[in-house]
């Protein structure tokens, strides 16, 4: 079997009506944990965006037309071809992206799980007969929006970007992505080839990895209808002015900062492996990680004890040639950024109990006591495997000390008592919430997305994706025209 991705074959290029030439320039993709260049991506700037978008405009009229069976049937085939090339893809993922083995292979699966999801939303009812006038059909019905901008990360590449593409085009929308180019292959190049090899029609699909002047470029251009964003909340705000400004629909899924809340009555085993699962893997890349433990007074000090413990045994290392728990961080500027923001908190009067250093982009799994609620590590979305350990009386105060936070993505509460924990998550400020569970929690088919600085209510998710990439219309239709006193 040929690989689904050849770097050589698509040197410098982007993908726009076919590959081409990129006009914004070159750049290497690197392995995260040793530098070497594994490819040269093509860097899309402000005129290849206008391009793709005017040829996405052209092209989704004729896709939108297409029976909805045979638009089920290009997803089917795009989650085919990467279930055939699952490994490969999984390496990129590692490689490229820094991710361990597992969280590499729980990606292609969750990608998978999104296709399917997809493939499944052309066949669905897309409207309802409303009742009228005698003479009269009513109808509402959904139609797509036209051409969908999609912006993705690098910390989850093809996840966050094929769960926005892969429903917007089964619902009938043309799609322009921008992946990050710390992930060009894994987040873009992938995605590309999938539904080039799944047969969509040309055009429908463009994918040009870029920075910041091809993402304002997208969120302006006059031939895109909306934006789907993922990533940081600055770079969302201003996502989010732009589309305001000219009326577009935006999708934003930004950071957290996120709580998981340990009862008194809650078993500290399965708590700390929550925890340390929570905060950890991925080395705390995930916009749902823990960035705060919030522990009762009666159960801190063993629940820090057994914490660190398990922060102590995990293996830091290269995860494409070593048995690593945590790889690397994606690259030196935040790997700096996790050391000053530990540092900062350590000076302002937490303990170190774990972890704590770095060798290059490698930084240790991390476990800090007595972090009150004026601390950096406790304020600032850490993107790193830190836990800051924040300890209240009760349960009144848990809800209090979670919700003293700008951003509400996720959340979750360890207790014996589970009645007693659907109490305080009703009283918790976030999209998600998960009882006797830790916090980071995706699946295709549920609704997803965050509140305050964490997104607007976003709602990824199978049937919910109608929600985001169709809009309603309504349409009546007379056998006969009428007369008017006029």
């Amino acid at each position: 079997m040929s690989p689904l991705v050849d770097p050589g074959a698509l040197r410098g290029r982007v993908f726009s009506r076919g590959w081409r030439p990129a006009a914004g320039g070159r750049a290497d993709s690197v392995e995260a944990a040793t530098g070497e260049v594994l490819a040269e991506t093509g860097v899309a700037d402000a005129g290849d965006v206008r391009t793709a978008a005017s040829a996405a405009a052209a092209a989704q009229p004729a896709w939108a037309d297409t029976p909805p069976a045979e638009r089920a049937a290009v997803l089917r085939r795009a989650a085919q071809t990467l279930e055939a090339h699952a490994d490969e893809v999984a390496e990129w993922l590692i490689r490229e992206g820094g991710a361990v083995r597992g969280k590499a292979a729980y990606e292609v699966g969750a990608v998978t799980d999104e296709l399917w999801a997809a493939a499944a939303l052309p066949m669905r009812p897309h409207g309802s007969l409303l009742p009228s006038e005698p003479g009269r059909h009513s109808i509402g019905r959904r139609v797509p929006l036209g051409v969908v901008g999609v912006i993705s990360p690098w910390n989850v590449p093809l996840l966050l970007g094929m769960r926005a593409v892969a429903p917007a085009l089964a619902l009938g929308n043309a799609v322009v992505l921008k992946p990050d180019l710390h992930t060009a292959v894994s987040g873009g190049w992938v995605a590309a080839r999938l539904f080039e090899e799944a047969g969509l029609p040309d055009g429908v699909l463009h994918v040009l990895p870029g920075d910041a002047e091809p993402g304002a470029a997208l969120a302006a251009d006059e031939d895109v209808a909306m934006i789907a964003f993922t990533g940081s909340t600055a770079v969302g705000r201003a996502v989010g002015e732009t589309t305001g400004r000219l009326l577009k629909r935006a999708s934003l899924e930004l950071g957290g900062n996120n709580a998981l809340i340990v009862l008194d009555d809650a078993d500290l085993d399965v708590a700390a492996s929550a925890g340390a699962w929570a905060s950890f893997f991925h080395s705390g890349q995930i916009c749902m990680s823990a960035g705060r433990h919030i522990v009762h007074a009666a159960v801190a000090d063993a629940y820090l004890e057994r914490l660190a413990k398990r922060a102590e045994q995990l293996r830091v290392g290269d995860p494409f040639r070593t048995d690593a728990d945590l790889g690397p961080l994606i690259d030196g500027v935040q790997a700096e950024r996790v050391e000053s923001i530990v540092a900062r908190t350590l000076a302002a009067g937490a303990t170190l109990l774990a972890g704590g250093t770095r060798t290059g982009t490698f930084f240790r799994p991390t476990v800090l006591a007595g972090v009150t609620r004026d601390m950096p590590a406790f304020r600032e979305e850490i993107f790193g495997p830190v836990a800051p350990v924040t300890v209240v009386a009760d349960d009144e105060e848990a809800a209090a000390v979670a919700n003293d936070t700008e951003y509400g993505l996720s959340a979750a509460i360890q207790t014996g008592n589970a009645e007693r924990g659907l109490a305080l998550a009703g009283r918790l400020r976030t999209g998600l919430v998960h009882v006797n569970d830790q916090t980071v929690n995706d699946e295709a088919h549920v609704p997803f997305g965050g509140r305050g600085a964490s997104g607007n209510g976003t709602r990824f998710g199978s049937e919910h994706s109608w929600d985001e990439f169709t809009q309603w219309q309504w349409l009546t239709v007379r056998a006969q025209a009428r007369p008017y006193p006029f």
